[in-house]
């Protein structure tokens, strides 16, 4: 089995590197750690960064994944090459470009481009984004998925990763004790459905909701709270489709033993406790 630590990275292609850098840092809140030719990484906590975003298109999207040493990262390649997804392992340049030491990419069942790195760098200062969002750091990300059954079997059973609970037929999947790091939403599509970063309290949502209406970005669903991981959340359109969220006071599932998976219904009511309904189209039947 892999063991995934924890979701180390996200990395997006764009072919507005300029606009999404002033998102990031002006609408997002995230600080620019690194300028290099055709990529900007942002930092958003200890690590030297979390997002990346790179000259090229932007269906080219990638999630990374953290492992714990550089023997269960050779294994990993090798049981992923035996049950038929094909590895690349990352040269010297590719591994420098991510920060990371060592790292393999693959495709997960539905196609979405996954990375397994090994030693992430981290950051030799503390995160001060250019906007006070409050954020404490990168979270989860939400995964689409053509087949929710088949991807829910690949990361429980290839990897570590367990059941918290379902909204329908979509899991939200722990490797931790945080609630969820990866969600698997339905629809006809590889690729990333939504990144979360986590900000210290309600009151960074309710800040953050009022200042993104007014710089005339799309409010997508919130604020609210899910009823899943108790989270207060607010989601919101970000560059080339991308939906953003930012969330508060997730659950955290200490006792696996007592700890028992629930199903909520895929409508409105499952994803918010609120009252708020969805605009985003994975999380409409």
């Amino acid at each position: 089995m892999i063991h995934l630590r924890d979701v180390s990275y996200v990395r997006l292609g764009t072919r507005d590197l300029e606009g999404a850098t002033r998102y990031a840092t002006t609408i997002l809140g995230l600080e620019v750690s690194e300028r290099s030719r055709g990529a900007v990484h942002f930092k958003s906590d200890a690590r030297e960064h979390t997002l990346c975003y790179f000259d090229g298109d932007p269906t080219d999207q990638v999630v990374a994944f953290e492992v714990d040493s550089r023997a269960e990262l050779d294994a990993a390649g090798a049981e992923l090459e035996r049950l038929g997804h094909p590895v690349h392992r990352g040269t010297a340049d590719e591994a420098a470009q991510r920060k990371v030491r060592d790292f393999v990419a693959f495709r997960d069942p539905t196609g979405n481009r996954i990375e397994l790195v090994w030693r992430p760098q981290m950051g030799a200062r503390r995160y001060h984004g250019e906007r006070d969002a409050g954020i404490t750091g990168f979270s989860h990300v939400g995964l689409c998925t053509t087949d929710a059954a088949r991807d829910e079997a690949f990361w429980t059973t290839v990897c570590n990763a367990r059941v918290s609970d379902r909204i329908g037929d979509a899991p939200l999947l722990r490797i931790d004790e945080i609630h969820h790091k990866i969600a698997l939403f339905p629809t006809h599509r590889a690729g990333i459905q939504h990144i979360n970063h986590q900000v210290e309290s309600s009151d960074d949502v309710q800040r953050s909701f009022h200042f993104i209406r007014e710089q005339g970005i799309p409010v997508v669903f919130g604020p609210g709270r899910h009823p899943t991981s108790s989270a207060r959340f607010l989601y919101f359109e970000g560059p080339d489709g991308m939906v953003y969220e930012y969330s508060s006071g997730v659950r955290s599932i200490a006792d696996e033993l007592m700890y028992r998976e629930r199903q909520f219904e895929f409508a409105p009511p499952g994803f918010c406790e609120w009252g708020a309904k969805p605009e985003i189209k994975e999380f409409k039947s």
